[in-house]
């Protein structure tokens, strides 16, 4: 069955694609035979109880330097569309929660990947700690006095913002280091959200792992390996992608969390591994299908439309045709 499949994602025009992963969901639903639109999320329209895009049809190839055409603007109810991918980067601020808002009104009628209720329940670093068994020693706070505690009983600890992504914003401080106060007045001057801190993983050192799970299942993973001097793996750091197969403490950390993305319509949802600690659950928009397609010669992307055509179908099992 042909589905209309609209995609709410950055600039179509600038993405990678050697590595974005909504160009590997864009190409696969394309060779399904579902038709494609993109917009922007700036381009949503409430009005008068109806959600509405102006959205431009879209086709791709793997093409260098062409690897797209539009066709001309026109605006859309949305829920007349099937499915809706909700792909546009983080980070997650007051416009991407209001997109998550926008979009919960179309989901009567039209099935939205990742579902956007839990989308927006489920910041990366504050969903992790419904699992706290499967988390290394965490501290979420804005008062000081907690965090000079943390750091005296865990010495080495790492800093971030709550809602940083790409590991932007992320310090190792060792336990001499005299920037700590330095640095959480900056991160005050910058930010209203309290900081994470966490106990340093020193396997950080032989990296992290991103697992694609789909659907609640583990479809593959990467080693990010950090560079020389560099305590951040992810790939907008500079990581590098190094083959990997799932340990039994990750396929036990999978199995622990997939029941409850599942219930939650989290269909594509990237988490991050260190050592022997889940850190994050990545569901807004999670990186890694075109790193492990390469390494491990498998297509994710394939597996992602499975399970969102699944969703669809049982659906719209027994309406009315």
């Amino acid at each position: 069955m042909s589905l209309a499949v609209a995609i709410q994602m950055d600039p179509i025009e600038g993405i990678n694609i050697d590595a974005d992963s909504s160009f590997m969901m864009a190409l696969e639903a394309q060779r399904r035979g579902h038709a494609l639109f993109h917009y922007l999320p700036q381009h949503l329209s409430f009005r008068q109880g109806r959600l509405y895009a102006r959205v431009r049809p879209l086709e791709v190839r793997r093409e260098y330097g062409n690897h797209f055409t539009v066709g001309g603007e026109q605006v859309i109810d949305l829920a007349t569309m099937d499915v809706v991918l909700m792909r546009q980067d983080p980070p997650f601020d007051m416009a991407y929660i209001t997109a998550t808002h926008l979009l919960e009104h179309i989901q009567a009628d039209t099935l939205v990947i990742n579902d956007p209720v839990h989308v927006r329940n489920a910041p990366e670093k504050l969903f992790v700690t419904h699992f706290p068994d499967l988390m290394p020693p965490t501290l979420i706070t804005s008062d000081k006095a907690e965090i000079l505690s943390f750091r005296a009983e865990f010495k080495d600890i790492i800093v971030k913002p709550l809602f940083g992504n790409g590991g932007a914003g992320v310090f190792h401080l060792k336990p001499d280091d005299e920037n700590l106060g330095s640095l959480l007045e900056m991160f005050t001057q910058l930010y209203r959200e309290p900081v994470i801190v966490q106990k340093y993983l020193p396997e950080i050192r032989e990296g992290d792992k991103r697992i694609i799970l789909i659907d609640g299942e583990p479809g593959g993973a990467v080693s990010r390996i950090p560079v020389t001097g560099e305590a951040r793996a992810n790939f907008h750091a500079g990581g590098s992608a190094r083959q990997t197969v799932l340990t039994t403490r990750e396929r036990d950390i999978c199995a622990a969390i997939g029941p409850t993305l599942r219930e939650k319509g989290l269909v594509f949802v990237g988490i991050d591994v260190i050592g022997d600690y889940l850190t994050e659950i990545n569901v807004t928009s999670p990186t890694g299908i075109q790193e492990i397609n390469r390494l491990d010669g498998v297509q994710l992307e394939v597996g992602l439309w499975d399970a969102i055509e699944t969703r669809h179908h049982e659906r719209h099992a027994g309406r009315p045709v």
